[in-house]
């Protein structure tokens, strides 16, 4: 695999640091900026407001650019948007320097695909997407918890200030490893990477994007309350644990990669699948402390199995605009995100149990399998199908040349 991969990690490390930190951080910014933690609560929105807004946007805009060139300016808006955020004299200031720093995420990645996937043979390229995101799941093992210890003991400002020096750094490595001659886009243009975006096939992986990751985000979003309510977890266990989730995630999204590039709709099955099962395991497991530790991996791991064949699926559906609808695929992520809390909520509210979101999760994981499923038979009916008579040309033309050859 090219060292310039390393680049892209660097970059994804930093985006899922800040993108996961503000959780840990909200009594501490909340209590600085002298709002309530519900209000303060909306930082995390305006992140994921800006990843839906930017990740299109940007990558439509940046369409005709040197890929290498879109993404150091990308890390640069990153950058600006945290250092904005450790400065910000108010709630309304930091509202919108967060709204910022989400913009270049989702383009980022979405970008980022496509130049790794370039970069490798096509036998290796959900590796390569695998290796940029494996960034992403190692912010939550070390970044996270890091940057929530940062803010806890030196302020939060300092965490958005480290975060913008992560940035720097991705910036560096971004122009030292990654090589121009595989980087320059094709010159299609908005109009055929939007063109790219009107076929079925691709909104229905978009969809099950949403689906498949909406079932990690209903369960994920409330599992501390499990941990400690169902599983028995004192407060202050629960970082260690969410770093159990990174590693799982980690795992997963190393196996799905390597398992993509054999079988790429298979894996995406059996990522679903899994994690149907595991959801549905949550009420049994979260009895005890051991099976609450437990589920936490086998969630990080089932869900990030499901990563790499989905963005590459995105990407070979949109094989003419595929900056775009890689860039769509990682909005979808934050849909995912969104809609899958909104759903736990529900099932909360609705005073079904503490675990209930997982229920709802699995759910929505049977949701994703119908809609791959769905998937599966659009593309088996508009693959090529060899006519009888095409067949019967087929036998005898090697026997044609066979015989002028012996002529």
């Amino acid at each position: 695999m090219p060292l310039a991969l390393l680049a892209l990690a660097v970059g994804a490390f930093g985006i899922g640091t800040t993108e996961f930190v503000m959780m840990g951080l909200l009594p501490d910014v909340a209590d600085d900026l002298h709002v309530s933690i519900p209000t303060a609560g909306h930082l995390v929105s305006a992140y994921a407001l800006g990843v839906v807004i930017g990740a299109p946007l940007l990558a439509a805009v940046t369409a005709r650019m040197s890929r290498r060139t879109v993404l150091i300016s990308l890390m640069g808006l990153f950058v600006v948007g945290n250092a904005l955020s450790a400065f910000a004299p108010g709630y309304d200031s930091l509202l919108a320097a967060r709204f910022l720093s989400g913009l270049p995420h989702g383009a980022f990645f979405g970008v980022g695909a496509v130049v790794a996937t370039n970069m490798v043979a096509p036998e290796r390229k959900a590796r390569s997407v695998s290796l940029m995101f494996l960034g992403l799941t190692v912010a939550n093992i070390a970044g996270v918890p890091v940057a929530t210890l940062m803010g806890q003991n030196l302020g939060w400002r300092a965490t958005f200030l480290g975060v913008s020096v992560i940035g720097l750094a991705a910036i560096a490595s971004l122009a030292l490893l990654i090589p121009r001659d595989h980087t320059h886009a094709p010159a299609v243009g908005l109009r055929r990477e939007l063109a790219a975006l009107r076929s079925l096939p691709v909104w229905l992986a978009l969809g099950t994007t949403v689906a498949g990751f909406g079932a990690l985000f209903s369960a994920y979003s409330y599992i501390t309350p499990m941990l400690t309510d169902s599983a028995g977890y004192a407060d202050s266990s629960v970082t260690l644990l969410l770093a159990l989730f990174g590693v799982g995630a980690t795992i997963g999204n190393l196996v799905g990669g390597r398992l993509a590039d054999h079988a790429m709709r298979p894996t995406l099955f059996g990522g679903l699948t899994s994690l149907a099962v595991v959801l549905a395991l949550f009420p049994l497991l979260m009895t005890t402390a051991w099976g609450g530790a437990l589920a936490v991996v086998l969630l990080g791991m089932a869900a990030f199995v499901t990563g790499s064949p989905l963005n590459l699926m995105v990407m070979e559906k949109a094989a003419a605009g595929p900056s775009l609808a890689s860039s769509a695929n990682q909005a979808a992520f934050n849909m995912a995100n969104a809609g899958g809390a909104w759903l736990g909520g529900l099932a909360l509210t609705a005073g079904l149990g503490v675990t209930s979101p997982a229920l709802a999760g699995a759910v929505l994981a049977v949701l994703g399998l119908v809609v791959a499923g769905i998937a599966a038979v659009v593309d088996a009916r508009r693959a090529p199908r060899t006519t009888g008579r095409e067949r019967v040309v087929a036998t005898h033309v090697p026997r044609t040349v066979e015989a002028g050859v012996r002529h």
